[in-house]
């Protein structure tokens, strides 16, 4: 069973079930699923930009307004009632922001790979959760819908995957829109399209199709990965390859042992210093010096 499938499985199980709680889904990038009464009322992913980033990113609030509103409400990571007393946005766009962040939080789960599912009780109210859920099969099914969209495309991508950088042509004479402007300026060989949609406080689905479409228009390229270099060595290693263990040195010799057949004898019967030697046949004259050495006054 797919990743994906595992995911479908346990979700239509949760609303089936009428399930409320978490979804925790372990994988790259892996998200959570919050569902109220069956249905799924948020969705959290390291994947994609949550719905804060996507509201700062319109310009109706600040980063220190914000700031402002969240220690105003207790530290509450959505501090909807704030926004709409202090006009920062109204109800209806609080509802089309979360609901975005919902459905691109489902694509970039979908689109990464699942690992496993846990279900478990809900931590805490669900962050920037919509008034009305939706079905999880549907959700799903949506989700996969796109992603299916963006991997037909002439130069399919993935939101983790490939990491573009601007092509080496002038684009002065092209009319370019607010978004390809921030993607030409923002990508740079490093960052994936989930990247950018981060840098840009854009939907990682908006920004993963937008980055297909300007490599297939030319504006964007991938350039591939550097080849390994060949490294080539002498056919007996070039002394990289272990050593041979040396032979052990040969122990020091001595002086040769004296020939036997080289020395004097002593025969049998004689007695004293000046005993009569007789040499052993084939002797050789090395009996002479002994003997001379031994009777020094010998003529």
């Amino acid at each position: 069973m797919s990743g994906y499938e595992l995911l479908a499985r346990d979700l239509a199980a949760c609303g089936r079930d009428g399930f409320t709680g978490e979804v925790r889904v372990s994988g790259s990038p892996g998200g959570a699923f919050h569902l109220r009464g069956g249905l799924v009322v948020a969705v959290e992913s390291p994947g994609a930009p949550g719905p804060e980033a996507l509201l700062l990113r319109s310009g109706r609030i600040g980063g220190e307004e914000w700031a402002a509103l969240v220690r105003e409400s207790g530290g509450a990571r959505w501090p909807a009632a704030g926004l709409i007393a202090h006009g920062y946005a109204g109800a209806a766009q609080l509802r089309v922001v979360c609901a975005m962040s919902l459905q691109d939080a489902a694509f970039a789960v979908v689109a990464g790979s699942v690992d496993g599912c846990e279900r478990g009780p809900a931590a805490g109210p669900p962050p920037a959760a919509v008034a009305v859920g939706e079905p999880p099969t549907r959700l799903l099914q949506e989700a996969s819908r796109k992603l299916r969209a963006l991997l037909a495309l002439p130069y399919p991508v993935r939101p983790d995957r490939e990491r573009p950088t601007p092509a080496p042509v002038s684009c002065a004479a092209t009319r370019l829109g607010e978004l390809r402007c921030e993607l030409l300026a923002h990508a740079d060989g490093r960052r994936t399209a989930r990247d950018l949609a981060f840098r840009t406080g854009r939907g990682v689905y908006t920004v993963t199709v937008e980055v297909a479409r300007m490599l297939g228009e030319g504006l964007l390229e991938c350039v591939d990965a550097p080849h390994p270099i060949p490294v080539l060595l002498p056919a007996d290693g070039g002394g990289l390859g272990p050593r041979e263990p040396m032979a052990p040195a040969a122990p020091p010799q001595g002086p040769p042992d004296p020939d036997p057949s080289a020395l004097p004898r002593r025969r049998p019967g004689a007695s004293g210093i000046n005993e009569t030697l007789t040499p052993e046949p084939n002797a050789g004259n090395g009996w002479k010096e002994f003997f001379r050495l031994r009777n020094p006054t010998a003529r």
